[in-house]
């Protein structure tokens, strides 16, 4: 009976964000591909230059299909994406689906690095300052995560690379190795842009978690399983924890997709050519086909993520099987 009650509140998790993801990416999907039409932009004038006669634009644009009606050319780019096809570059004619893939491989490798060290060093660290309250401890750990959190990305890269790459020479100061020519190797390139990432997302942890388990343990059902006798550990991880873990996995709900997409910049700093740098140089080209692809796989990003964050909530929290 309770596996079948589990089951039943992952069926209703998946209906409710099937429900509301099949609009948003509709009019997402939309939304995105109409930006074309927006702004202006053209393959003609990217491939011809400005002093590009109307003739040898419409030429192109002809060649391009954009001569088309506009929901004619939206439902046929629609279905492309619906099967993994998200167009050809307007810059170099390349496969976008084929370029992003080679990004997104090294900035997930990167974000889930970089989320696994925050979840980590995040919770430690809201763990000791919530059941040290109070205390020195509890100030030292919120001042450090103060810290951290107004730290940018980049800066702590630099300085990475400066004391361990240059310095200790402990690591690489630049470049990626995929996963399937070592894992060793692998490992050591993205742990240093993983760690300039993460910093952020062990200050978001740790405060949220900080303030979930300190009013956990101000409520009754922890009081009354005090009296009881129960052990505090078991207190802990039975009664506390799990009440108090709903709002720091809503938060990493979205910090995931921003990792991916929000690295530019630590992505120069390390020499990766990741989907962020990637979206960058597609935008500063006007290449619209690319800047519309990586919308797309930032949105499906952005639902998967959290579906999986309202799975995780749906098993673990209490209130989240309540439906509250």
């Amino acid at each position: 009976m309770s596996a079948r009650r589990a089951a039943g509140r992952v069926l209703a998790v998946l209906g409710r964000s099937a429900a509301l993801f099949v609009p948003v990416f509709l009019v997402a999907t939309f939304v995105t591909f109409a930006l074309r039409s927006l702004s202006g932009l053209s393959p003609a004038r990217i491939q011809l230059g400005e002093e590009a006669t109307p003739e040898a634009i419409a030429r192109v644009e002809a060649e391009w299909g954009l001569d088309r009606p506009f929901l004619v050319q939206y439902g046929d780019w629609f279905d492309g994406v619906l099967h993994g096809r998200l167009g050809t570059s307007w810059t170099n004619g390349s496969d976008i689906s084929t370029l992003i893939g080679v990004g997104l491989g090294v900035s997930l490798s990167v974000a889930t690095f970089a989320l696994l060290i925050g979840v980590v060093v995040g919770f430690v660290l809201g763990t000791v300052a919530a059941l040290r309250r109070t205390t020195w401890i509890d100030r030292a750990v919120t001042g450090f995560v103060t810290v951290i959190s107004v730290m940018p990305a980049f800066v702590v890269g630099i300085v990475l690379v400066a004391v361990f790459a240059v310095g200790l020479r402990l690591f690489p100061s630049a470049g990626y190795v995929p996963a399937a020519q070592g894992i060793g190797p692998w490992i050591a390139h993205i742990t240093l842009p993983a760690v300039a990432l993460s910093f952020d997302v062990i200050a978001d942890v740790a405060r949220q978690l900080r303030t979930g388990l300190i009013a956990a343990y101000g409520e009754n059902y922890v009081t009354g399983a005090v009296v009881r006798g129960l052990s505090p550990r078991r207190v802990f991880f039975g009664h506390v924890l799990r009440n108090a873990l709903g709002p720091t996995l809503a938060t990493l709900g979205l910090k995931f997709p921003a990792l991916v997409g929000a690295s530019v910049v630590t992505e120069w700093i390390f020499g990766l050519q990741g989907f962020g740098r990637f979206a960058n140089d597609a935008a500063q080209a006007g290449d619209v086909p690319a800047v519309q692809g990586v919308l797309v796989v930032s949105i499906v990003l952005v639902v998967t993520f959290n579906l999986l964050v309202n799975l995780v909530l749906a098993r673990v929290t209490p209130a989240s099987q309540r439906g509250v």
